[in-house]
């Protein structure tokens, strides 16, 4: 349950839901129950003077380095945003644009490295700051709160992933609070729109999936979730900021929420072809070609994958390894009947999966079941009972694989 939760924190409710299922854990209050999420394109009556989010000069100049940032070309990317930041020291967004590019540094990780983390904090924190001297400034500044919901967020998300969940919840309520106040200006650009989308999503989606958290969640207003699913559509095809974010979300949101793998594959593509150095997007994309029966994509992908990741590139690491390779060991053994090269690829995912942790099951699991019967096709008792081994141990006790696994076992005993 944690590993879904995880997901969502960016929609500020995460702390809460650890606190509902940790109750030793340490998410003001009043203003959780008067947050109304309507669809309301409010045109706001404050000046926008200054708002550099609207500034479409602002945009063209940032155009390649929002490229070049979701590309994970880090360093052309944080050029432009330290560009930006000499001449707006006071403005927030060049130091949240500096703070999202250590993000995408951690992402492709599957939010595992914490090489980032102090200066994504930092980078977080000064965003904070600036943007609170803009609202205490003026409290019609919008602009200001979009900052803070948005800086706020992405710091409490990383922090739950890290377990730190005091400051969690301390950043939910925070970015909470924000987040009402900027959807004042959802009139204005669809990049207002983003957290409230994904309000709207999850506030329905979370009580639905999880029954026992429904009296926790009566402290929210009410969601609507296709409302929440049309407005993220909308900043994804229309936000130039977030709109590759609400792409990721979108993406995600259909293919694991929704199970549909259908309507998340264009997504993938997209994502996949827009940016096509992004290790994250690229497997994310070979998982959809893989699910959907496009096997010559997924195998063009995966070796791809894997030509980068061992030219080094940035976003390709043992993550995206385990992908790519278990892919390429099912079609060499399923499509191709190259046992040979299949087990040199489940064993190179299984290296993978070692090498990040990952083996409660999924590829890790699947490499070893693979194994296990092909050393029993050829008759290698010895191979086929280590890896059945690990199959017994990690897979589900009703699954098939795991009493295959025990049969096995059963049947061929030292």
């Amino acid at each position: 349950m944690i590993l879904r939760l995880r997901f969502i924190l960016l929609l500020l409710l995460l702390p809460l839901l650890a606190n509902a299922q940790q109750p030793d854990t340490a998410r003001s209050s009043s203003p959780i129950r008067n947050i109304q999420t309507d669809n309301v394109d409010v045109m706001p009556t404050a000046s926008t003077k200054g708002w550099l989010l609207l500034d479409k000069d602002i945009q063209t100049e940032l155009e390649g380095a929002v490229q070049n940032l979701y590309n994970c070309k880090y360093d052309r990317a944080e050029k432009q945003f330290r560009s930006l930041r000499r001449r707006y020291p006071n403005h927030p967004m060049p130091y949240f644009l500096m703070g999202l590019s250590q993000w995408w540094k951690i992402v492709p990780t599957n939010i595992k490295t914490k090489q980032y983390d102090k200066l994504f904090f930092a980078y977080m924190d000064t965003t904070i700051t600036k943007a609170e001297a803009q609202f205490d400034n003026d409290n019609k500044n919008y602009e200001a709160c979009f900052f803070l919901a948005a800086a706020y967020g992405f710091d409490g998300r990383l922090n739950a992933e890290r377990s730190n969940w005091p400051k969690a919840t301390i950043s939910a309520k925070r970015a909470l609070k924000y987040l009402e106040l900027s959807k004042e200006a959802n009139g204005l650009s669809p990049e207002f729109l983003f957290g409230q989308a994904l309000f709207n999503y999850y506030a329905v989606w979370i009580p639905t999936n999880y029954p026992l958290l429904k009296p926790v969640l009566l402290l929210f207003p009410k969601g609507n979730k296709q409302l929440g699913l049309q407005q993220l559509r909308n900043v994804a095809d229309n936000g130039f900021y977030v709109g590759p974010e609400a792409k990721v979300f979108l993406m995600r949101i259909l293919n694991n929420e929704e199970n549909n793998w259908e309507a998340a594959a264009p997504i993938a593509r997209n994502l996949a072809k827009t940016y096509p150095d992004n290790g994250y997007f690229q497997r994310f994309y070979a998982l959809s070609c893989f699910n959907l029966g496009d096997f010559r994509e997924c195998e063009r992908l995966s070796l791809e994958i894997l030509n980068k990741l061992n030219q080094g590139m940035p976003s390709y690491e043992a993550t995206s390894g385990r992908y790519a390779t278990y892919f390429l060991g099912w079609l060499m053994q399923n499509r191709y009947k190259d046992y040979g090269k299949a087990k040199d690829y489940y064993q190179r995912c299984i290296v993978f999966s070692e090498l990040t942790d990952e083996v409660k099951g999924g590829f890790y699991l699947h490499s070893n079941y693979n194994l296990a019967r092909l050393a029993d096709k050829e008759k290698d008792t010895a191979s086929a009972r280590r890896y059945y081994t690990i199959v017994r141990d990690i897979a589900d006790n009703k699954s098939a694989a795991y009493k295959e696994a025990k049969a096995y076992l059963k049947k061929n005993k030292k």
